[in-house]
């Protein structure tokens, strides 16, 4: 069998007034573990000061010329951004570098992908690729443009990339449908379960929750120093001191998690909406778990707005 060759990228980030040069730097170390997670090896990242990002590229024009004079030398095969880009600049700036771009979203979308193993993961994640790929027809589908006119092709005709977005919304519509029968039948799952006490463990990607899943509960659940290790929600009927109760291993947060996963997934989220108690993780050894431990409470707020009992477990100090 043929070991798969692995891309080589480029990464980029802007600094701007709401974010520390510092800070900049550790959103880039995390875009990296995410380009590794994918299976890319980074080779440099660029950064520039902005007021904000420039509209049509991201960067400015003379750091586009830099990017791309660097890919050229060293024969990059990614470039990825640390922010959401828009269709159109996604657009001009795939014409400008001439190679493979892809935002934070789009990379968490693809390792969201490589990691679905369950049909219900892999519905999820399906239909929030399709979501953010609605918008970016125009960009990915240049090779298809209105029909020319001449002998058998006068009339108005119909835009192949209308019928490719007809094509989408339908099947956007019908994994909709997949999993709201799916989230029913996890539901009544759920209300079987009886009258049992609901722990969940909630925290940040990759701060040892399933280790920790495993140490409790004493089982095997999947766990590896990657991000998004886990996906499927796993549940354990635990005793301890005659106690029993079940516990609950979440898919781990992330800052700038994409709205259309958090949207996809809302039946896994729904294990830490019925929590009676929550035990948030946190990876003490992080230089920035105060700022890991104030995403996942941020995204627990939009999940959920009541308040629930927590436990904070210091991890790997």
């Amino acid at each position: 069998m043929v070991d798969a060759i692995e891309e080589k990228c480029v990464i980029v980030g802007v600094i701007n007034s709401s974010i520390t040069e510092a800070i900049a730097h550790e959103h880039l170390d995390e875009l990296e573990f995410l380009a590794e997670t994918a299976g890319a090896i980074t080779l440099h990242r660029f950064v520039q000061k902005l007021p904000y990002p420039n509209p049509k590229t991201f960067v400015g024009k003379g750091k586009l010329a830099e990017i791309k004079e660097y890919i050229i030398a060293e024969c990059a095969d990614i470039c990825i951004f640390d922010d959401e880009l828009s269709p159109s600049q996604m657009r001009n700036i795939e014409r400008e570098l001439e190679i493979k771009i892809l935002d934070r979203n789009n990379l968490i979308l693809d390792i969201f992908a490589s990691r679905a193993r369950t049909s219900h993961a892999k519905t999820q994640v399906e239909l929030a690729q399709l979501q953010y790929l609605l918008p970016r027809l125009t960009g990915l589908w240049t090779h298809l443009e209105r029909q020319k006119g001449g002998i058998g092709l006068r009339g108005p005709g119909e835009t192949q990339i209308e019928t490719d977005r007809r094509i989408i919304q339908q099947k956007i519509s019908l994994l909709k449908e997949k999993l709201t029968s799916i989230d029913k039948q996890m539901s009544i799952q759920r209300g079987n379960r009886g009258q049992l006490v609901r722990v969940a463990l909630v925290g940040y990607t990759n701060v040892g929750k399933s280790t920790i899943m495993n140490l409790i509960s004493k089982s095997e659940v999947f766990a590896e120093n990657k991000l998004f290790a886990t996906l499927d929600t796993t549940v354990r009927k635990v005793v301890i001191e005659n106690l029993p109760f079940l516990l609950t291993d979440t898919v781990g947060f992330i800052r700038k998690l994409p709205h259309q996963l958090v949207e996809s997934f809302k039946s896994t989220l729904d294990e830490v909406r019925e929590a009676d108690l929550l035990i948030h993780i946190l990876d003490i050894s992080h230089p920035n778990f105060e700022d890991q431990f104030n995403v996942v409470n941020e995204t627990l707020n939009e999940i959920d707005k009541r308040e629930k009992p927590t436990i904070i477990v210091f991890n790997k100090n």
